[in-house]
């Protein structure tokens, strides 16, 4: 008798806590494919992306004012330096100092163990924002990269008259690398609108 599994699901919807239904996309979490994908998002896509961590009572949007100058590895953490301003975030092994080793507990804990491309959801089903999110061994989110809206002005953040599915493009081609997805998908160009329900 053979037993028949079912092919793991593309996406599945989730609720974030504070109740928005949110379509997850899982990504590899493995210190080379993260390397891979933030190093693409911050040497390439730097004055298109909008980033920092997203926890309850706090939002960090920040906007890189130039280039990165360094995207490095080190003892399983990802730098990202634009001159003196820089953040780390641990995708990979990590060890700690030979003097001052890390307990195993602790390594897992600071280490990315969920990777994730993400449409947030209004209450119509159409989305409303797009991104990839990092989170630790403990389920606290390390960084969410916002990527560009066609709801939403590029300098000034301001909502659209009307959409610009243009915007929609650093999306699509994060769909077809990571997702094996290489046609844009028609309910991301659905919304008629910027609006959190």
């Amino acid at each position: 008798m053979t037993v028949e599994t079912k092919p793991k699901p593309l996406s599945e919807r989730i609720v974030d806590p504070d109740g928005a239904t949110v379509e997850v996309f899982p990504l590899p979490t493995d210190e080379a494919n993260l390397f891979e994908l933030m190093r693409d998002l911050f040497a390439n896509h730097w004055q298109e992306i909008t980033f920092g961590p997203m926890v309850q009572g706090a939002a960090w949007e920040m906007r890189a004012a130039q280039a990165p100058d360094n995207i490095t590895m080190f003892d399983g953490y990802l730098t990202v330096a634009f001159g003196v301003p820089h953040f780390h975030i641990c995708i990979g092994a990590h060890k700690g100092a030979h003097n001052n080793p890390v307990s195993p507990e602790l390594a897992h804990h600071r280490r990315t163990a969920r990777a994730e491309l993400y449409r947030r959801l209004k209450r119509d089903g159409t989305p409303v924002s797009w991104g990839v999110r990092l989170f630790n061994g403990k389920d606290e989110q390390q960084i969410t990269v916002l990527l560009p809206n066609p709801f939403l002005h590029p300098e000034t953040g301001k909502v659209l008259k009307s959409p610009d599915w243009s915007r929609l493009a650093l999306w699509d081609r994060l769909r077809a690398r990571w997702l094996d997805l290489p046609e844009p998908d028609p309910v991301d160009r659905s919304g008629r609108g910027f609006r959190h329900d």
